[in-house]
């Protein structure tokens, strides 16, 4: 798929990985990139885009990637402006890390993972990624219903992309219970997808990011990263935002690769 003169849509694009993407999408021809985060940050990041490109590539929007009605609007927006977006990264993510079950060392008395957290991070990170995909999808195939098309066929090239962001913690990582949990569903997502969109040629992937220099690793702490990350990295090196927007890219124009990409820069779980 080309990237030149396509209309994309980037959530969590204020920042880190989501940001990246969305500056990469327009250097390789976008000609026009949504940058979706709910912090006014996203405002700058567009900015900051346009007068890198000298030109009015990136638009952003300020919301609740959760918010049904947010999205559609956006959707909408873009639609009317551009055509429908024909590539979608759903970027936008939270972490809230506890281990599953911990005693406390005064009563004794085991607490448990709050099960609010738990649904707000599969909130963020699977079903808003999930239905942010299935927009693009829904916007195409009406989009081919109206030029009187129904299945697709090879020798129109592909008509979309989704590109889901998993993570190495689907490999499970001590604390990472809900982080974990949600972005391996992003695996079954992504497997079934692909084989039910292409009916409208749209393809879907998802790349599994290793620890990379975003403010959510950064959160964790020099010494954690120092102590519990660089030295199991064939890298020694947190891996850059801009090494996985060229990861991306690489999927979204390359139409053989599927499935699942591991930019792990040789991370691996231990037991």
């Amino acid at each position: 798929m080309n990237i030149q003169n396509q209309c994309a849509v980037v959530t969590g694009a204020g920042s880190g990985i989501g940001q990246a993407v969305a500056l990469e999408l327009a250097q390789r021809g976008a000609k026009a990139v949504g940058l979706v985060d709910r912090s006014d940050r996203v405002l700058d990041v567009a900015t900051d885009i346009n007068n890198l490109m000298n030109a009015q590539v990136a638009e952003a929007w300020i919301g609740d990637t959760t918010d049904e009605l947010f999205r559609r609007k956006t959707f909408d927006v873009m639609c009317a402006k551009y055509g429908p977006p024909r590539i979608c990264v759903p970027a936008a993510g939270i972490n809230r890390d506890q281990l599953g079950v911990k005693v406390d060392k005064q009563t004794g008395i085991a607490q448990t993972y709050p099960i609010e957290q738990f649904r707000l991070v599969f909130e963020v990170n699977l079903i808003a990624p999930v239905y942010w995909a299935l927009e693009l999808v829904a916007r195409i195939a009406e989009e081919r219903r109206r030029r009187g098309l129904s299945r697709w066929g090879p020798d129109e090239g592909v008509q979309g992309t989704v590109i889901l962001i998993g993570s190495i913690s689907s490999q499970g990582i001590p604390g990472q219970l809900a982080y974990s949990a949600s972005k391996a569903a992003l695996e079954g997502v992504a497997a079934t997808l692909s084989k039910e969109v292409m009916f409208h040629g749209v393809r879907c992937a998802v790349i599994h990011p290793g620890f990379t220099d975003t403010p959510m690793v950064r959160a964790l702490g020099e010494e954690y990263i120092q102590k519990n990350v660089l030295p199991y990295t064939q890298l020694k090196r947190l891996i850059q935002p801009t090494e996985i927007a060229d990861a991306i890219c690489f999927m979204i124009s390359n139409s053989a690769v599927s499935g699942e990409l591991w930019a792990d820069a040789g991370w691996h779980p231990s037991a």
